[in-house]
């Protein structure tokens, strides 16, 4: 059981991370708009093929990884969770409140990965 709490601390540990990393990147976009726009009016001829932006590459990635691995820490909380929720039900009913609470706090860690994807997404657009 140690292993599995681990594990959740791990994986919910690297999503905070993540969705600090995705928020940094979705801010710093917005900070680089004025010397880019100054770069590309000074320069002529831009090529399409070449044309980069390196800033929405990475909070989209941000919040792809934000989205998959708050999943990935969801179920994993879930999976640890419900069990122990369905076993403490099945021996005594009256802890059904309880046992859903803890297995609805698993699956918010996933919705709260999708909200700062979308957060992250917004910004960049």
């Amino acid at each position: 059981m140690k292993t599995n709490a681990r594990k959740l601390i791990a994986s919910l540990f690297i999503v905070f991370t993540l969705v600090c990393f995705g928020c940094f990147a979705a801010s710093a976009e917005g900070t680089d708009t004025a010397s880019t726009t100054a770069q590309t009016t000074a320069s002529e001829e831009v090529s399409p093929e070449n044309e980069h932006n390196t800033s929405l590459s990475i909070g989209l990635v941000a919040a792809a990884l934000a989205t998959g691995l708050a999943g990935i820490g969801g179920g994993i909380a879930v999976a640890a969770g419900a069990p122990a929720a369905i076993a403490a039900n099945s021996e005594n009913p009256k802890t059904f409140g309880k046992s859903l609470i803890f297995v609805a706090l698993g699956e918010s860690i996933a919705l709260y990965g999708l909200v700062i994807s979308i957060m992250i997404l917004s910004k960049l657009v």
